[in-house]
């Protein structure tokens, strides 16, 4: 799919393990191949919210760089303690997308999908909202969202966090911008 799609960038949600197992450890540590692919660990930045890899994507004679984002502490079916780390990770994404090579669509994972992918999303269209115009539509994006696959954000919890974390982004625009 990253591939088919020309993805720049897996933003992952989740740890690997949560009580059980949640997600399968798809990236080599180093280099390892994947059915036709094969895919070389080029570096690694780690910091208190997250860790980036930049990742190279080979098949055949093309080789493609893919960045993959892991955000591990939010737990699932829940929220974040704080939205400021969800804040820094939107951000963290826009700043890949700005250098990245292909315009392709982003991958956002968690382990279902709908929680904490769907209030990853709904924030990021959130927060360029209210770049754009000053306002912001929470219950339009998630009704959006769920027409294109139900069951976005998943709880209550999850849905006053999206309110919460998009107001925290409105009071830390500047004076005047779009509004």
């Amino acid at each position: 799919m990253v591939w088919q799609e020309e993805a720049p960038l897996i933003v992952m949600i989740t740890e690997l393990q949560e009580r059980k197992e949640k997600c399968v450890h798809y990236w080599p540590e180093k280099e390892g191949t994947y059915g036709p692919f094969t895919i070389h660990v080029q570096g690694v930045s780690e910091s208190v919210e997250y860790v980036v890899r930049d990742l190279s994507i080979q098949l055949g004679k093309e080789c493609r760089k893919v960045k993959h984002i892991l955000f591990p502490s939010w737990p699932d079916q829940q929220t974040p303690e704080s939205a400021k780390p969800l804040l820094h990770l939107v951000a963290k994404v826009e700043e890949a997308l700005q250098t990245a090579a292909s315009p392709g669509p982003i991958v956002v994972h968690c382990s279902a999908g709908i929680g904490r992918t769907g209030c990853f999303i709904a924030t990021r269209i959130g927060c360029q909202q209210l770049q754009d115009t000053g306002e912001v539509d929470i219950l339009g994006i998630v009704c959006h969202l769920r027409i294109d696959r139900g069951g976005m954000i998943q709880t209550s919890e999850q849905y006053q966090f999206l309110h919460h974390t998009l107001a925290l982004y409105a009071s830390q625009l500047p004076e005047g911008a779009a509004r």
